[in-house]
């Protein structure tokens, strides 16, 4: 029980400033066998949100303050019952499962630019200094799909961001010598590269058909076509003008060299099987955007006088979608992840010791880059989102050959190995890399959590469920559901070793 409620002006107020910091001391006599509540108001603006954050700040804290701690509760408390009953996953009879799965759904909406379309979200969150708040595809690509499917007014606004910063990504790929088109930064802030090293930094292209397949997705899942007419499109068309102009024609086939896939363990390659595919996907649905924005004349005239679209320009793009090069070995009947990838020899993973891992941090780049060892998902990420590409042998194939070679150095990896287990069957598979994915923060399995949260991850434990067990796919106009969730349970104890170098 509350017995007083102390207002400032009955305590005394020290504020000074330090290192950066500002600093308020509250000091007060207490009485013995009394319980005392303090309430702290505060409010946060920068130069995004207004002129003058100061002032706004201000505003905003004696408002708060003025409607009292308890009025703010009950709001905060209603605002989290609207979030969870979007976003909850309940899972029957395995309550670790279901406690880690909502652990991450609720950093997910913690962390959400609700307020803002000129903000994404930074790789590790609000949580820690690592990336210094830097933007990757880690957003689009296993963030956006979350919000996709339980806010989508989000999702739109992830993807706003990445509109408004276009010109930017316009200018960075004139910089990198492009005549035409727009390449996204691989690592941002603003809409500028921040990436200090290229070959596993600004050489990572497929960033374009990362973003281009988030604006698909969300318009997959939520039939926003004004938004594609408005931004998407125009994100879809200056991207694959990158294509065009990176990419070139050998022996009949469209072919893009010297980019690095999601693997960043293999760099500056040609024709990586994840960045073609990604490639060809954009241009066949911004393709088939422009052919239904021609179906409103006024629409389509207004679209291709304002982005210079010539009737070249779309065939140039369906040639190249047709005659896109997806790399393909028939003895081992799989997707190499790049052209030279199958030339190298294969590192040693059962005998490497558990102490050097991450690789990344005990080996020297240039060591990794010539030898067949995988940081992370790649061409399984390619056979998830693009699984019309191949037939389910030459996935399983694939997913098996590279299971053996794949560290999961990354945070992105263990949810994609769930998701592609779960499609072809292999239920334990599936189980074991969601346990890994799933409790990567909560139990610090990586053991770097104090710098921050896995975000990405964290959609993608949430992709693991949805799109893995429960197959769930967006399809143009509806939810497809091919399988269901039944007897989810792990099949290790939760304080089980990392799985990073552990061959299964």
């Amino acid at each position: 029980m509350i017995d007083k409620y102390l207002t400032e002006r009955e305590m005394g107020s020290i504020l000074k400033k330090e290192d950066k910091k500002i600093i308020k001391s509250l000091n007060f006599v207490s009485d013995i066998n009394k319980c005392y509540e303090i309430h702290r108001f505060m409010a946060i603006y920068t130069s995004k949100d207004c002129e003058n954050p100061l002032d706004n700040a201000k505003e905003t804290a004696i408002n708060i303050r003025n409607k009292g701690y308890y009025e703010l509760r009950d709001e905060h408390c209603k605002c989290w019952e609207s979030i969870w009953s979007n976003s909850e996953v309940e899972i029957e009879g395995d309550d670790d499962a279901m406690e880690v799965l909502n652990y991450s759904c609720y950093h997910l909406n913690s962390i959400s630019p609700r307020h803002t379309d000129s903000l994404s979200i930074a790789a590790r969150g609000l949580s820690g200094q690592t990336y210094k708040g830097a933007v990757f595809w880690d957003t689009e690509m296993f963030m956006v799909p979350y919000f996709a499917m339980t806010n989508p007014t989000i999702a739109r606004k992830l993807l706003e961001y990445r509109y408004k910063t276009l010109g930017k990504a316009k200018e960075n790929a004139a910089l990198l010598g492009h005549k035409k088109g727009a390449l996204y930064p691989w690592r941002t802030i603003t809409g500028r590269e921040c990436s200090g090293y290229y070959p596993s930094g600004t050489a990572q292209y497929h960033i374009d058909g990362d973003i281009a397949y988030a604006v698909i997705l969300y318009y997959k899942t939520s039939g926003d076509w004004e938004f594609i007419k408005e931004m998407g499109l125009k994100i879809l068309l200056e991207t694959n003008r990158l294509w065009l102009d990176v990419g070139n024609y050998y022996k009949d086939r469209f072919v893009i060299n010297c980019v690095t896939g999601p693997d960043e363990y293999t760099c500056i390659v040609n024709n990586n099987y994840y960045t073609n595919a990604s490639a060809k996907y954009s241009m066949q649905w911004c393709l088939k955007f422009i052919q239904r924005l021609a179906e409103e004349k006024d629409a389509y005239q207004q679209f291709v006088k304002e982005n210079d679209l010539t009737e070249e320009e779309i065939q140039a793009m369906k040639e190249a979608e047709e005659k896109m090069y997806l790399p393909y070995d028939e003895t081992l009947g799989i997707n190499p992840q790049d052209d030279s990838f199958l030339q190298k020899p294969i590192w040693d993973l059962e005998h490497t010791p558990q102490e050097e891992f991450p690789l990344l941090l005990h080996y020297h780049p240039l060591h990794l880059y010539r030898y067949q060892v995988c940081k992370q998902a790649d061409t399984v990420l390619a056979h998830y989102l693009f699984p019309d590409y191949q037939d389910k042998e030459t996935e399983e194939n694939s997913f098996r050959y590279y299971e053996k070679i794949t560290t999961h150095d990354s945070s992105l990896s263990t949810c994609v190995f769930s998701i592609m287990a779960s499609r072809l069957g292999l239920k334990d598979k599936a189980y074991y890399y969601f346990g890994d994915s799933a409790k990567m923060d909560l139990l610090n399995t990586h053991k770097n959590s104090k710098d921050g949260i896995h975000a990405a991850n964290m959609g993608g434990s949430y992709m693991a469920i949805v799109n893995g067990f429960a197959r769930v796919q967006a399809e143009e106009d509806k939810l497809f559901f091919a399988g269901k969730l039944a007897g989810l349970s792990f099949p290790y104890p939760l304080s089980r070793k990392p799985l990073r170098g552990q061959r299964k």
